[in-house]
């Protein structure tokens, strides 16, 4: 049975990819959480961390963004080596060259707002629901569900981190 790790208010994991997901870099904090080696993640596919209980609608909403060149928060939830998982508060970023063009993706993740993670985890399970229909119907639902509280997708995550 998989349990819960929870970040440290101060952990700040960190991590590069390259335009593929490979991860050309992890800090200690990446490491400690997802017990992993460095050895055991360089050059791997960053969704070596990937839960099965996280929508592909999200991960779709997260690559569209950055392929625009914008940033993009998320919540996520995260598989360690041995199969426990931990939630984040994800902040994504394109890294650019000197030209702008993009060269990889940076990621900071940080503990999430707990009171947060039930709204998070009731959209989640309807996103998987949905998905079983196709990708489009978890994008459309998602879309809804932004809008019906007033927020882009990015408004609505960080709107939530920030609540009491």
């Amino acid at each position: 049975m998989s349990k819960e790790i929870f970040l440290q208010k101060e952990s700040l994991i960190t991590s590069k990819t390259d335009l593929k997901g490979l991860i050309v870099y992890a800090n200690d904090d990446f490491l400690k959480y997802a017990n992993y080696t460095m050895k055991e993640v360089l050059y791997q596919p960053h969704n070596i961390v990937r839960h099965q209980d996280m929508p592909k609608t999200v991960f779709k909403f997260l690559w569209d963004y950055m392929k625009e060149g914008k940033e993009i928060f998320a919540y996520v939830k995260n598989r360690t080596k041995n199969n426990d998982y931990y939630w984040v508060f994800a902040n994504v970023t394109p890294s650019l060259d000197t030209r702008n063009n993009i060269i990889g993706y940076y990621s900071v993740r940080r503990m999430p707002n707990r009171k947060a993670l039930e709204t998070i985890e009731d959209l989640y399970n309807n996103l998987l629901r949905a998905e079983k229909q196709s990708i489009h119907k978890g994008v459309e639902m998602l879309k809804d569900f932004c809008k019906s509280m007033g927020k882009s997708y990015n408004e609505l995550i960080f709107s939530l981190q920030e609540s009491k």
